[in-house]
């Protein structure tokens, strides 16, 4: 009796279903092998289908190989398919972005990598779920960031970031890090953000004010831990304690955790990635009530194959409600992860409902 190799898939009747679907999604997954003519393909071969009780299925190519297979002539499953053609040829234009002086042009790009400019544009946008210029400029932002953490001067931490000239980044700061380059650099200090505890039906709240609007909204069960979190975002800023005026503020926001329909007509201070920001005014265009996947998500920005990084993109937001990551559950309905907690997402997800 013939026994299962280790390498072999689990469910060969979804693997059989990919084959006669000619799937390619299901490529580099799995490969089959047909007895009767000794050679071995991708599930989306465009060959005549065999018949199912020749067929055998492979975790990979080394162990069909290993099994005395031959590639077939037709799918070449022993190749790099276009996806991971593509998928490396995006990693060598992110590697070549990182280590230029300047954000490369998109005609540089194209040359080194033997494309058209569009088609460069589509495929890194694709992969990346960003432009190749926008990845440049996050990329820039992050090596700034760095820089400034080393205790460099912040003139010298300009120019190594690839910044051409100061005043060019001074427009750019605010945006960046959400404050100038030295309070940056010294760790938010002289950076005044109010802050102030509330009680809603999902527990402990926690609301933070900067300048520049609500910079965060977290929920807890434990109201310390919710502070402590929040001190380990700034160590050295001002944090300042809420006065009668701003609990009023506090309430506001809570009613609007209570009733998200209602909006929160309030400026909000939101700092992530180009794409982190992308995701995020999606998730803001969820209507309240309803629910969808984040495949869908990243199908709306652009970028239909970034669905993990959609999905880090939520786990990143600290807006809670107010950025409605809440609605965003997996494809097959399941509520998946949650920052504040699965219990949370689901009394969210059923009080909007209700509503």
């Amino acid at each position: 009796m013939k026994t299962r190799n280790s390498e072999e898939p689990s469910d060969p009747d979804a693997c059989w279903a990919a084959v006669l679907a000619r799937d390619p999604a299901a490529d580099g997954r799995f490969y089959y092998s047909v007895n009767t003519t000794g050679i071995y393909c991708r599930p989306s071969c465009p060959s005549r289908r065999p018949k199912r009780s020749n067929v055998r299925f492979h975790g990979s190519r080394g162990e069909a190989e290993r099994a005395g297979f031959r590639p077939c002539r037709r799918c070449r499953p022993d190749e790099p398919t276009s996806a991971e053609r593509q998928t490396a040829a995006v990693a060598a234009i992110c590697r070549h972005i990182e280590t230029a002086d300047e954000i490369p042009a998109l005609a540089e790009l194209a040359a080194r990598a033997g494309m058209s400019p569009f088609h460069v544009h589509r495929i890194f946008k694709s992969v990346t779920g960003v432009t190749p210029r926008a990845y440049g400029a996050a990329h820039r932002a992050a090596r700034l960031r760095n820089e400034l953490e080393r205790n460099a001067s912040v003139t010298e931490a300009i120019y190594a970031a690839g910044y051409s000239s100061s005043s060019r980044f001074y427009e750019e700061s605010q945006r960046l890090l959400g404050m100038t380059p030295s309070h940056y650099r010294a760790g938010g200090a002289d950076t005044e953000i109010r802050f102030a505890l509330g009680v809603c039906f999902l527990g402990s709240i926690l609301v933070a004010m900067s300048p520049r609007g609500v910079c965060a909204i977290a929920l807890g069960d434990d109201p310390e831990a919710l502070i402590r979190d929040f001190q380990d975002r700034f160590p050295k800023a001002q944090l300042v304690g809420g006065d009668q005026a701003f609990e009023r503020f506090v309430a506001h926001v809570v009613g609007f955790v209570e009733v998200p329909a209602q909006g929160l007509d309030l400026p909000l201070d939101i700092r992530g990635t180009v794409f982190q920001q992308r995701v995020w005014q999606a998730l803001r265009e969820i209507p309240s009530g309803s629910q969808v996947s984040y495949s869908e998500i990243a199908r709306r920005i652009g970028a239909p194959k970034a669905v993990r990084a959609v999905a880090g993109a939520c786990a990143a937001n600290i807006l809670a409600v107010a950025i409605p990551c809440h609605r965003v559950v997996r494809i097959d309905g399941d509520l998946s992860g949650y920052r504040w907690g699965i219990a949370r997402k689901a009394e969210l997800l059923r009080r909007e409902s209700a509503l």
